[in-house]
């Protein structure tokens, strides 16, 4: 398994369990496999939606500020990583 950074969490919304993340390099679609990690977060999971400005889209590209449904919380400045299979 492979892992390339693609973006980093900006915010976290814990009532609707929501991470606003800014996407930095490359692009992250729905159906993707990502791994958050900072110092005291470690998740990984399937993206099920992304919103952008409260649409639905497919894909975010670099520069996309995108909120993310998480299974669990996640904190301000964790990096954001695509896993591939390689």
């Amino acid at each position: 398994m492979a892992e390339k950074e693609v973006g980093k969490v900006e915010n976290y919304f814990s009532k609707i369990g929501v991470a606003a993340v800014r996407v930095t390099a490359g692009e992250l679609r729905v159906g993707d496999t990502i791994r958050i990690s900072g110092a005291t977060t470690d998740l990984t999971q399937t993206v099920e939606s992304m919103q952008v400005e409260h649409q639905n889209v497919e894909t975010a590209k670099e520069g996309d500020l995108v909120g993310l449904k998480v299974s669990d919380r996640v904190r301000p400045g964790d990096k954001v990583f695509l896993v591939t299979e390689e």
